[in-house]
């Protein structure tokens, strides 16, 4: 039986994040950690999925506050933002169709990771 690790590098996971399977959730999740950290800002990929997306800075402008344009952030903050967006769509490359079509409406890694997670524990309680 050919392991989830094995088909990973069969379908060149290089470039593409691995595709879950409901029964190997675990083994998903550990090289999709690996699959983020070897992404150029895998560390800030990985933050996004763990504790959230930047929270936009602030601007007062007459009065009135705003989140700052993408092109007034630092270098960092705008680095920050792309790896949120990145994170996300790591994620959902990696699911299959009935998955992606419950989960597709979260836009936000970490509500999106947690809620996968969710459901790969629903799956297993049911099947036991």
């Amino acid at each position: 039986m050919m392991t989830l690790a094995d088909k990973a590098i069969l379908s060149g996971a290089d470039n593409r994040p691995p595709m879950l399977e409901k029964d190997m959730y675990d083994s998903w999740k550990s090289i999709m950690e690996l699959y983020k950290m070897n992404r150029k800002h895998g560390r800030m990929i990985h933050e996004s999925v763990e504790n959230g997306p930047l929270i936009w800075p602030t601007i007062e402008e007459n009065g009135v506050t705003r989140p700052k344009k993408y092109s007034k952030l630092s270098a960092m903050e705008a680095i920050q933002a792309d790896c949120d967006v990145k994170a996300t769509k790591i994620i959902l490359q990696g699911l299959p169709p009935e998955v992606y079509a419950l989960v597709s409406n979260h836009r936000i890694a970490k509500e999106l990771w947690e809620r996968i997670q969710l459901l790969m524990q629903g799956t297993s309680l049911i099947k036991q």
